[in-house]
């Protein structure tokens, strides 16, 4: 019933630990550095966005790895998911969430840039940030939440892993499979008044 999918699973885990923890580390640690470091607005600004500037590539490639292994493991599984019954219940609610946490990285990024051209000391990054004008109070406080609307998304897909994970287990996956054949069967079945 069950193989082996460790190179998958590993770089789905593995893309989805740095996806959370950079996440979590960043709204903690960067952007409370940062808080505590810069003596403005703007010089807060700055010192945050530098520290995500750098970590957006390592960040990409997490969510890269992430969804590859997941894509992977949904392929190795697709038996399963048809015809144990709470598996797909499951995995599309880990794609959704997966897809709101997808949205919300890319928000955060978006409200980043807009912030760090604002307060940059570069000309031609304040002509932009002036030809696309944006409520710097309103920006920053979306960016917040959305900083923290990454790691509960991710944190909550780290649970849907486990519950996978439990998932797989051969009892589980007997019962599942039995219960899934049941309402079949039922559903096959001339209902009478």
């Amino acid at each position: 019933m069950s193989e082996r999918n460790t190179a998958l699973r590993s770089v789905h885990d593995l893309g989805m630990a740095a996806w959370f923890g950079g996440s979590l580390m960043g709204a903690v640690g960067l952007n409370g550095a940062a808080r505590d470091q810069g003596s403005t607005a703007a010089e807060t600004a700055r010192i945050a966005s530098a520290g995500w500037t750098r970590w957006m590539p390592a960040n990409a490639a997490a969510i890269g790895a992430h969804l590859i292994g997941g894509t992977g493991l949904l392929a190795a599984n697709a038996a399963r998911v048809q015809t144990q019954q709470g598996v797909a219940a499951s995995t599309l609610a880990k794609t959704v969430l997966t897809g709101a946490a997808l949205a919300a990285t890319a928000y955060c990024r978006v409200l980043g840039k807009k912030l760090e051209l604002s307060a940059s000391d570069n000309p031609r990054d304040l002509e932009k940030a002036e030809a696309h004008p944006v409520d710097l109070d309103r920006a920053r406080t979306h960016l917040m939440l959305m900083q923290w609307a990454v790691p509960a998304l991710t944190g909550a897909i780290v649970v849907l892993n486990a519950l996978h994970g439990e998932q797989q287990r051969p009892v589980q996956q007997q019962a599942g499979m039995m219960r899934r054949a049941a309402s079949q069967v039922q559903a096959q079945l001339p209902h009478h008044c």
